[in-house]
């Protein structure tokens, strides 16, 4: 069992950062990387074995929003290295560098071609590589087109990557797409694990149920890591209590029979969510 870290955009919220949009989480490490550094430490305390680095909005397209594209590597760099500080504390826990949609998580219309798509993931994926971190994972992926544009970035850097896909209420890619659908798109370029994320906690288990059919009889490592609270299109994020850190585990409990090897938090969840999880799976980790 691999146990993850919980979110860092909502926690910066509920700290008291400013996240709003368009740079989100990136705005702290300018404004405040000793929160994001203590995040990452608090995680590190609370059991989780991946940090995943503070760069879902380090890509040009959102920092372009606000005028700050020519910052895109600098500031890839600086969140891979506070999450390396904080790693080093833990023993083995290892960084991963978070490569998300250009646009809008919950938008597939806005994905663009891709040309820019190729462009724009690769260069991140290579300010990744070149901020060193251990692997990169492909996260909150809303279309199959842009999962494979995102893994085709981290496998031309020689790291391995993971990819994970977010979904809809019926379970299928924001776009429609059914996830079996997903998994054997991305299958031909070797992820080294598929999840999905930022699902609310009650949906996960069918989730895996379907991201396990469409991997078939190959035996790669799978999991999720779910949401906590719901977006609202004025506010963002709206934080909740609506799953307390007992209940996730005990949810994730159930992922684990699923065959889930890869547990952790999306948004809305804390470091408590994350140590009931160690807790829960400490001696199976």
């Amino acid at each position: 069992m691999i146990i993850l870290d919980g979110a860092m955009g909502t926690e910066l919220t509920r700290r008291g950062i400013d996240t709003h949009l368009p740079l989100w989480s990136a705005k702290a490490l300018m404004d405040a990387p000793n929160v994001v550094a203590q995040i990452h430490a608090d995680y590190v305390a609370a059991g989780a074995q991946v940090l995943t680095a503070n760069t879902f909005r380090t890509n040009v397209r959102a920092l372009g929003k606000a005028n700050l594209a020519h910052r895109a590597r600098e500031l890839t760099f600086t969140a891979v290295a506070l999450a390396q500080q904080a790693a080093s504390a833990g023993n083995g826990v290892r960084v991963a560098g978070s490569l998300a949609p250009v646009e809008d998580c919950y938008s597939p219309d806005l994905v663009p071609s891709e040309a820019e798509l190729d462009a724009e993931h690769g260069e991140l994926a290579r300010n990744l590589a070149d901020a060193g971190c251990n692997f990169i994972l492909v996260e909150t992926m809303n279309t199959v087109r842009e999962a494979v544009a995102g893994c085709k970035a981290a496998l031309a850097t020689g790291l391995p990557f993971w990819v994970s896909f977010t979904l809809d209420a019926q379970n299928n890619l924001i776009s429609g797409e059914r996830i079996a659908e997903a998994v054997q798109a991305v299958l031909p370029l070797r992820p080294q694990a598929v999840l999905v994320n930022c699902v609310p906690v009650a949906q996960i288990a069918d989730a895996l149920t379907k991201l396990r059919a469409g991997l078939g009889n190959t035996a790669l490592p799978f999991g999720g890591y779910g949401n906590v609270g719901h977006v609202d299109d004025e506010v963002g994020w709206t934080l909740t209590h609506a799953v307390s850190p007992v209940a996730y585990a005990e949810a994730a409990h159930g992922w684990r029979e699923l065959g889930a090897s890869i547990i952790g938090g999306c948004c809305g969840t804390l470091p408590a969510h994350i140590a009931a999880l160690a807790g829960r799976f400490g001696s199976d980790s």
